[in-house]
């Protein structure tokens, strides 16, 4: 093999420092080495294929330079094994032959390598394919120090997802345990609750207090908005209607010692408008549905603040919606609120409920509405009592919903079945 004399003796210096030159004479190893090392290169030098991985093992060369053909290991085997040997970055390959045929050109290429130059090699084009070379591994260093830069950000940023998802699984196991009772039997009739958030937590809370052997307050409650900011006003606002604290509970009037009578619910519901008014910082309103109960006669009282028409299925098959809106809790500072009053009976269940209900997107591309809402009640009713009734309302609304395996929204209800137990 003969080389061309270079009349240049600039230094090349940049991603390719380190060379192997591979080639069985020594002659051609002394004269590329001296070409290369006046161009600035450190080179190392091997005389056979198993030398040169070998070195290539150890040293991790930046480009070699191998003849074609060479006893034992001829240059295209060298490169495969050269392409399967573990390292921290790219290596350019570049095969020294006397073959120009298209096909032997493809199994050079197939074999691994980069470039490729003919024989007698000529200096000029030697160090263009050189700085071509070093093109391409520069850019690839930049890609993997780039991707090496990516991956410590997604590791750390998994880190911080797992934290937080960590924090998030907490905080929904708190915003359950705002509902402690799913299920409660009162006098002759039965109370079921039902929260479904669409994260891990969500703006819904529904819940039940009861002051006497034969009253009952029920609620049905939607803050604006999802998330951790709608969930921590969630919390608030169950300390305002505590089960547990009967003091703290905004709907309940002390009359004497551990006895409490139910206010008036538009009066709750303005005194709960004042609270969330006067908290600093929270922007967020609420929708709520209130009853307070009187399970004895069945009369009951109700205020509804911009939450979604409680749903009163009779006994006989009969549906009312009921109430006629109002404003929404926290929306204005000052406001008052009708009540609305009916009565129940024996056998009759009263539905409060999210819109995640009733805003569902269907499969025909349409919301589940009232009327969709009205036909899973009745079929869950036939099928079920309590809070299996709630959970074959919420399997037959995910199944016929356009995506089943993510809510839109909050989905949550509380249900009243008036008189439908033996008396005790």
């Amino acid at each position: 093999m003969q080389v061309d004399p270079v009349d240049s003796h600039d230094t090349l210096t940049g991603a390719i420092r380190r060379v192997l030159i591979v080639d069985d004479s020594r002659l051609q190893l002394r004269i590329m080495s001296s070409m290369l090392n006046r161009w600035g290169f450190e080179v190392l030098q091997a005389e056979s294929g198993p030398e040169a991985l070998q070195i290539c093992a150890e040293k991790e060369p930046d480009l070699v330079l191998s003849d074609w053909m060479m006893p034992g290991m001829d240059g295209l085997e060298l490169c495969r094994q050269f392409r399967a040997l573990k390292r921290e970055g790219y290596g350019y390959f570049i095969l020294l032959t006397s073959k120009s045929e298209k096909n032997e050109v493809a199994q050079g290429l197939d074999a691994g390598a980069d470039d490729f130059l003919t024989k007698p090699v000529n200096a000029h084009e030697l160090r263009a394919r050189i700085n071509a070379g070093e093109r391409v591994v520069s850019m690839e260093r930049q890609l993997s120090e780039k991707n090496r830069e990516v991956s410590e950000a997604l590791a750390e940023l998994q880190e911080i997802h797992e934290a937080i998802d960590k924090d998030l699984r907490q905080a929904r196991t708190i915003q359950q345990s705002l509902v402690p009772e799913r299920m409660l039997e009162l006098a002759t009739s039965r109370v079921s609750l039902l929260l479904q958030p669409c994260g891990h937590v969500g703006g819904d809370l529904v819940g039940m207090f009861k002051p006497g052997d034969d009253k009952l307050g029920l609620y049905s409650i939607d803050v604006s908005g999802h998330g951790i900011t709608s969930a921590m006003v969630t919390a608030r606002v169950a300390g305002y209607l505590s089960s547990n604290f009967p003091d703290q509970n905004v709907a309940l009037a002390k009359k004497s010692d551990e006895v409490y009578e139910m206010r008036e619910p538009a009066l709750t519901g303005q005194m709960l408008n004042q609270r969330l008014a006067a908290d600093p910082g929270v922007e967020e309103y609420l929708t709520m549905a209130y009853v307070a109960a009187d399970l004895r006669s069945g009369e009951m009282r109700m205020v509804q603040a911009g939450h979604s028409h409680p749903l009163l299925l009779r006994a006989n098959g009969e549906v009312e919606f009921l109430g006629e809106g109002g404003l929404p809790i926290g929306l204005i500072d000052e406001v008052t609120y009708d009540q609305h009053a009916f009565t129940m009976r024996s056998g009759d269940l009263l539905l409060l409920y999210s819109d995640g209900f009733t805003e569902a997107v269907m499969k025909n591309g349409k919301m589940l509405g009232e009327d969709g809402l009205v036909r899973i009640f009745k079929d869950s009713a036939a099928a079920g009592q309590g809070p299996d009734l709630l959970q074959d309302m919420f399997w037959r609304l995910t199944e016929g919903m356009l995506d089943s395996k993510s809510l839109g929204d909050d989905v949550s209800a509380a249900l009243l079945e008036f008189d439908v137990l033996p008396p005790r």
